[in-house]
């Protein structure tokens, strides 16, 4: 049974990405394009150039996309989740301590899922494992044609 969970983990992986990374750029596209209701319920976006909320916003939205994606995955993830560590010790945790007391537990959420993505890479279905696979295919057919000094 282990042996079968573990065949399966890259897979449960990369669903986990395709989610968090899709739940991710929705909050962004929500700020910065007023898709799915705006920031106000109304259509509304985060003011250009406001600090934080425009900035979060892109973070959110390219960062997200990126993850989704699986492209850059890592780099994409450290990102968000350092945003959403932010998001949650200057905005959220000021209010109360516990994030069920002071609505941060989204923040939460994301900015330890996303720190798990660091270290897990993109798992099953990324386009960075293709990218990968490509360049190690070329990698060897160069190595193949090179002829080798005798």
């Amino acid at each position: 049974m282990t042996g079968r969970l573990n065949s399966a983990q890259p897979y449960a992986l990369g669903a986990f990405r395709i989610v968090v990374g899709l739940l991710f750029a929705c909050h962004g596209a929500v700020s910065l394009l007023g898709v799915l209701g705006g920031v106000d319920g109304n259509g509304g976006t985060a003011e250009t150039g406001a600090w934080p909320n425009w900035y979060a916003a892109v973070i959110e939205l390219v960062g997200g996309s990126l993850v989704l994606l699986g492209l850059g995955t890592r780099a994409a993830a450290f990102i968000s989740s350092g945003a959403m560590a932010y998001a949650y010790f200057k905005v959220h945790q000021p209010e109360a301590l516990w994030p069920i007391e002071n609505n941060g537990e989204g923040a939460a959420m994301y900015c330890w899922a996303m720190f798990l993505l660091v270290f897990t890479g993109s798992g099953a279905f990324g386009l960075d494992r293709l990218f990968t696979k490509r360049s190690s295919a070329n990698e060897g057919r160069t190595a193949e044609q090179t002829p080798v000094a005798v």
